[in-house]
């Protein structure tokens, strides 16, 4: 066993990423300013969008996406269930209903048929959300929106690079929101990146920073001007330079960082898939799976104890674990205010109660990927029925 508890993501800063930031604080620019403008260049190119637009986080991301789109009071979005609840909670700022549907069994990202089914008169956009870093069925996602005249923003907080039938996720759908959180594939501490095309980019960037005409380098550097309007009830999302140095080096590392992923991930899939108790992730044909997380499901049927026990039988043995994610339907406020019930969405109620997370993240060694697969055995050995 372990004799030091191995934690479940913890970021992997460098020497360039430090030496960055240090060069931004010794500079005269430390907030929005020519750093997060290279860095949204840079961004929009590795993933093959047209414009990008950074802010502190993905859920303002979608945010001022949802603005942008005119998404308000009376329109429906569709999501999933079988998220965080950031991507809910956009859609209730703007004083919008937020539609949940089930999810498909393999991936557990949404089902495309009952997206289908949830579309009304009063439907808006549909948010599909890459969970995990799977990418969804984006042909089948583009048919419906095409067919019913909606909008796409996808959540893709967990899909940085996936890619979908040879397109990186961030130039498909109308709008693609990105996590830089700190247990991300690629860190700024806290932050995000909206892209899109780059009139509805523009358009988002007013609404992320005030809906003033001019930001704060336009106003203060050397070829800026005081004068600014403010024309459109805005929000305050904007990145800073000093995320946007941590960016820069991130995003050159990611390719490097996604490697390996791909091997604890192929670690993992050896080590356990002879397993009956486990149920392991899918990657399918035609995808590139960004593994920002790899979630087994547990088949109770095999096994003497719940998810919860497992868990802790995993902190016993110095491993740390999550679960993604407690589906939004069985939250409080969006379980009374909508009246749904645990059974509503059966295929992604039967995971919840099934999966969690093992730890997954470029600093993790060879030994440390060992040591999880050997526990999660253990724990398997010594629980069966």
């Amino acid at each position: 066993m372990r004799t030091k508890f191995l934690p479940f993501s913890p970021p992997l800063i460098g020497r360039e990423e430090i030496d960055e930031v240090v060069d931004t604080l010794r500079s005269d620019w430390i907030t929005t300013g020519p750093k997060t403008r290279r860095f949204e260049e840079e961004f929009a190119a590795y993933v093959g969008a047209k414009a990008a637009l950074a802010v502190s986080s993905a859920t303002d991301a979608m945010l001022v996406a949802l603005a942008a789109m005119g998404i308000g009071p009376g329109d429906e979005v569709i999501t999933s269930t079988n998220t965080f609840c950031s991507t809910v909670h956009v859609i209730e700022h703007l004083g919008a209903r937020p539609v949940l549907v089930d999810v498909e069994a393999d991936t557990l990202n949404v089902d495309p048929a009952a997206v289908e089914k949830a579309v009304t008169s009063r439907t808006r956009a549909i948010m599909p959300v890459h969970v995990y870093g799977h990418p969804c069925d984006m042909d089948a996602i583009l048919d419906i929106a095409g067919r019913r005249g909606l909008k796409i923003l996808e959540d893709a907080a967990h899909a940085l690079p996936a890619e979908w039938r040879g397109r990186r996720i961030g130039g498909i759908g109308d709008a693609t929101a990105f996590s830089f959180y700190a247990t991300k594939n690629l860190t700024t501490a806290e932050g995000g990146m909206l892209t899109g095309d780059p009139d509805f980019i523009e358009r988002a960037r007013l609404w992320s920073l005030h809906g003033m005409s001019r930001d704060a380098y336009k106003r203060y550097s050397a070829e800026g001007s005081w004068f600014y309007e403010v024309v459109l009830p805005g929000f305050k999302c904007n990145m800073t330079d000093i995320q946007a140095s941590l960016g820069l080096h991130q995003l050159r590392k990611l390719e490097g960082f996604q490697a390996r992923r791909r091997e604890v991930v192929a670690r993992y899939q050896a080590g356990l898939r002879g397993c009956d108790a486990l149920e392991l992730p899918t990657e399918r044909i035609g995808t590139r799976h960004a593994w920002h997380l790899f979630v087994v499901r547990l088949r109770n049927d095999t096994l003497r104890i719940d998810r919860a026990t497992f868990i802790e039988e995993m902190k016993k043995r110095n491993i740390g674990t999550s679960v993604h994610f407690i589906p939004i339907h069985l939250h409080p406020f969006y379980r009374d205010k909508y009246g749904y019930s645990p059974e509503d969405f059966p295929v992604a109620m039967d995971a919840y109660r099934r999966m969690l997370s093992l730890p997954l993240n470029p600093r993790l060694s060879d030994a440390d990927v060992e040591d999880v697969i050997e526990a999660v055995l253990d724990v398997v050995t010594e629980s069966r029925r």
